[in-house]
């Protein structure tokens, strides 16, 4: 009889080992690709790197999963979600940061409709979340409230100018550290915008450009001595993590529907950031840009990447191609977030009883 009970016993591990390791591959997959979009997500003022993970359906893990490890509890599944999150997110940033400044700088209303509809496609998984608890007994009145706070704080946001910053001391680089990192957990709140706003977007990027380019030229001095970049950046990355994670687990779990509709306003209200039909524009004498203000001489010599940008008339050529790439990009998004089915985009974060590895 014992013999039986422990061939049952056994029986049971090896399922449950089974059920485990075949859930992992498919949340690791996941992962990887959520982390890959955050990245590039993270290179572009506009889209936000938490939107990205809602779209890929690994939001509620990555939330969950940075608030168990930062309260020292180590399950597998947070693990590898959170370990593919960061590996791939960080390698998206490292090879892509120059290629993508560069095609949003030169092909901006292209790639700024295939933002929209990327930023647009995280709204479905925001709205499933809300109806399910709405079903299970939620009050519609929070998520409202919600959705208009958020679609004002991005209202504001977009009246600021960008660049207004300027400078790049280590207080400076710690703080756009911190607002970046906090801001990719926030879907909605672009942490490339942001940068902007503090007139580090650029010397970031370029930072890791040139950092890139001596490793590979095998110049270990030079790519050295963007430290003094990385290190202040990466502290204010951190703690941005960790803080704003654990305190949007906390807020999902004793105000989950207000705190959802935030999200779904910081959403939609993140689109007028990124209208597609604008340009750079040379800037002329007297203008100010981060900062300083241009003579003839300067305003002859800014980056194009540091441009301000003004709003033109599309030809229907352009209209209609920005629909298109709208329509792809929310298009990618449903379908990655359908990847794996229940996998990530059901789990509920923070919510008591819940399965929070999910």
């Amino acid at each position: 009889m014992s013999d039986a009970r422990a061939d049952t016993t056994d029986a049971g591990r090896c399922a449950e080992s089974d059920a485990i390791g075949t859930g992992l591959a498919p949340l690791a997959a996941r992962s990887a690709i959520g982390g890959v979009l955050m990245g590039m997500a993270n290179l572009v003022p506009g889209i936000s790197g938490g939107t990205m993970l809602l779209a890929a359906g690994v939001y509620p893990n990555f939330i969950n999963a940075v608030a168990e490890v930062t309260t020292l509890r180590f399950r597998l599944r947070s693990l590898v979600s959170l370990g593919a999150i960061a590996v791939c997110a960080g390698l998206a940033i490292a090879l892509l940061a120059g290629p993508v400044k560069s095609l949003v700088v030169e092909h901006r209303w292209i790639m700024y409709s295939l933002f929209i509809g990327l930023t647009l496609g995280g709204v479905p998984v925001v709205w499933r979340l809300a109806r399910g608890d709405a079903r299970a007994g939620g009050r519609r009145g929070g998520l409202i409230v919600g959705a208009v706070i958020g679609l004002s704080a991005m209202s504001a946001m977009l009246l600021i100018e960008p660049g207004r910053g300027g400078g790049q001391g280590y207080a400076l680089l710690f703080i756009a550290g911190l607002a970046g990192a906090s801001a990719m957990v926030l879907p909605g709140v672009s942490g490339g915008y942001l940068l902007l706003l503090l007139g580090q977007y650029v010397p970031i990027l370029g930072s890791i450009d040139r950092t890139k380019e001596a490793l590979g030229a095998g110049q270990y001095a030079a790519a050295a001595h963007e430290l003094y970049v990385f290190v202040p950046v990466g502290l204010g990355v951190v703690l941005g993590i960790v803080g704003v994670s654990n305190a949007i687990r906390w807020l999902l779990r004793h105000q989950r529907q207000p705190t959802l509709g935030v999200l779904l306003g910081l959403l939609l209200g993140a689109v007028p950031g990124i209208w597609p039909f604008q340009e750079g524009v040379q800037p002329e004498e007297g203008q100010t840009i981060k900062g300083e203000l241009l003579t003839e001489q300067t305003a002859a010599e800014v980056d194009p990447d540091d441009w301000p940008t003004a709003l033109f008339t599309p030809s229907i050529t352009q209209i209609g191609g920005s629909v298109v790439l709208i329509g792809t990009g929310f298009a990618l998004t449903v379908l990655i977030s359908g990847i794996g089915g229940r996998l990530g985009g059901s789990s509920r974060v923070g919510g008591r009883g819940a399965d929070t590895g999910n």
